[in-house]
């Protein structure tokens, strides 16, 4: 077990590295949807796919946006995934012509809930760790599975204390 705290081996992500890393997915996806190459709706898995749904939405012309709950975390600590709340079912099918959007594919286990409902939907995350790409089907930057990805809207601005001395 390593000694190492999250903090220790951090990814820093700036709302304007979210914002281009959000745009170059939405570019990745462009043309990729079933239907003559657009998507019929996007899919934000909460709470940390609703900005780059919002962006890849945006860069897209996607005007149908959706959510799905899905709570696997309970204080930093991995538990069973469970849908809180369900994107609308009739829009939903099978996923066919959905594209289900989220920040980061950690252990898989998420987007291994929602791929099990929505079967035929395309499954983009904007980071992937190792254990969870096979989960993804398109992703943007992978992070090596021990480092903490901070998020922008996770992190407030105050003052750190130089890395080497005080003077």
């Amino acid at each position: 077990m390593s000694d190492q705290l999250p903090h220790e081996k951090g990814f820093h992500v700036s709302w304007d590295q979210i914002h281009r890393d959000s745009r170059a997915l939405a570019w990745r996806l462009d043309g990729r949807g079933p239907d003559d190459g657009t998507w019929r709706a996007i899919v934000a898995i909460t709470r940390g796919g609703m900005a780059p749904a919002m962006i890849v939405a945006r860069e897209l012309d996607v005007r149908t946006v959706d959510t799905i709950s899905v709570k696997s975390y309970d204080h930093q600590a991995q538990s069973s995934a469970q849908v809180l709340k369900a994107p609308d079912a009739e829009m939903m099918g099978d996923g066919t012509g959905i594209l289900v959007v989220d920040d980061l594919v950690d252990s898989g286990k998420t987007l291994e809930l929602v791929r099990s409902l929505y079967p035929n939907a395309h499954f983009a995350t904007v980071y992937a760790k190792p254990k969870g790409e096979p989960m993804v089907d398109t992703f943007i930057t992978g992070v090596s599975q021990d480092t903490w990805i901070f998020f922008p809207w996770d992190m407030a601005l105050q003052y750190v204390e130089p890395y080497r001395g005080k003077d």
